[in-house]
């Protein structure tokens, strides 16, 4: 989700909910404590140089349990944020407390934000000799590594 996308979405719900990957919602009393711009500057394993930036955005958790921060509050800590985020729209990512600190894609459905996991890859799989996944036709009857014409696969 980009910052437009959560700025939308935050002026339609009234309350400000987040779900965690294993359905729990994060406490209610939550904090955001940091929204901040995060630059990575990295080559990868096939030599290629790459440069990212997403606004990152810290959620925690403290023992204030009437603490509730409301839509508007995140739209005015976003707002603040353009200091140093300065006009780009930004994809969002999300630290939250879990093992270790845990980052999160951000996506929303229904009235929640939901915290997406996200995952290592490799940006150079053909440098790499990793072999791409295929799609196999399990059951499919091919004619020269293709459908046969007729053969109710395809």
């Amino acid at each position: 989700m980009k910052l437009s996308e959560l700025k939308n979405k935050l002026s339609t719900v009234s309350n400000l909910t987040f779900v965690q990957p294993n359905g729990a919602f994060v406490p209610r009393h939550f904090h955001i404590t940091e929204i901040g711009l995060v630059t990575k500057h990295f080559i990868d394993c096939g030599g290629t140089v790459r440069n990212e930036q997403t606004a990152s955005m810290q959620i925690w958790v403290a023992e204030d349990f009437d603490h509730r921060l409301k839509p508007s509050g995140l739209l005015n800590i976003i707002d603040i944020s353009k200091k140093i985020l300065g006009g780009t729209d930004l994809e969002v990512e999300v630290e939250y407390q879990s093992e270790t600190i845990g980052k999160y894609n951000l996506d929303f459905k229904g009235e929640n934000f939901m915290l997406v996991p996200k995952f290592t890859d490799c940006l150079a799989k053909d440098n790499c000799g990793v072999p791409e996944k295929k799609l196999e036709l399990v059951g499919a009857e091919t004619e020269g590594g293709c459908c046969k014409p007729g053969g109710g696969c395809c």
